[in-house]
């Protein structure tokens, strides 16, 4: 179940629980994680089945590249758009770098083609330079933040996002997601609950009970965000259907 997979994530392997009569017994540690169902989706050398502003991204070294200069600004935000199918109930895995300012993953979204030609709405794995927002679950052009890094949250219909229950506080959260370097992202959604993973320590959970709000199938993209000149970098991408 899923409460039972939150549970789970947040123990920490080999430590040591009280049981009945204070007794102490090892807690056996996860299965090693492994990419069995999962299917690549970036060949590493091309941007075949991917769209985006070929001004802005590039494939560099085995790496997916979004870059904005001051020669070359961003405004508004503009994607990376898969091409290759849309992603409904799903894992994601992938790994990110950051170098400046804000990104994003989104899932389940639509296009907005009326705002510009790359910009999209929806469901968001944030990412930021400064970790400020980081791990959280957002909703671009959409109900703005659903669940901050270390909330369990419940959007109820037509409401706004409740806390649930705490995955941990914050800056402890923060300590695992490393500064100018390579960082594992896994996101899993399936049905109304969505939940996200940073370097193997979940950062937030939502349950969308908002049938009017939520999107149950939509666009995968990667964000470069209007603003200063930045860079993001993604690589490692698989997508598992589930």
């Amino acid at each position: 179940s899923i409460v039972l997979c939150l549970v789970y994530a947040q123990q920490t392997p080999g430590a040591a629980v009280q049981g009945r009569g204070g007794r102490a017994f090892a807690r056996p540690a996860p299965p090693p994680d492994d990419n069995t169902g999962f299917e690549s989706i970036f060949d590493g050398k091309t941007l075949n089945n991917w769209d985006g502003d070929p001004a802005l991204w590039r494939v560099e070294n085995g790496t997916i590249v979004g870059e904005s200069t001051t020669e070359r600004p961003v405004k508004p935000n503009t994607f990376l758009i898969w091409r290759g199918g849309t992603t409904k109930d799903f894992e994601l895995k992938l790994e990110y770098r950051i170098n400046s300012t804000n990104s994003g993953i989104q899932f389940r979204s639509s296009a907005l083609p009326d705002v510009g030609k790359w910009v999209l709405k929806g469901y968001q794995a944030d990412i930021d330079a400064a970790n400020t927002f980081t791990g959280q679950v957002y909703e671009e052009r959409g109900r703005g933040f659903l669940a901050l890094r270390g909330q369990f949250a419940r959007i109820a219909e037509g409401g706004k996002p409740k806390l649930v229950g705490s995955l941990g506080e914050s800056e402890a959260l923060k300590a695992f997601i490393k500064v100018d370097d390579w960082n594992h992202f896994h996101i899993i959604a399936r049905g109304n609950v969505i939940l996200q993973f940073l370097n193997g320590h979940m950062m937030s959970a939502v349950v969308d009970d908002d049938p009017q709000g939520r999107a149950a199938e939509g666009l995968l993209g990667m964000q470069l965000h209007a603003g200063p000149p930045m860079k993001v970098e993604f690589r490692n991408i698989l997508l598992k259907k589930l």
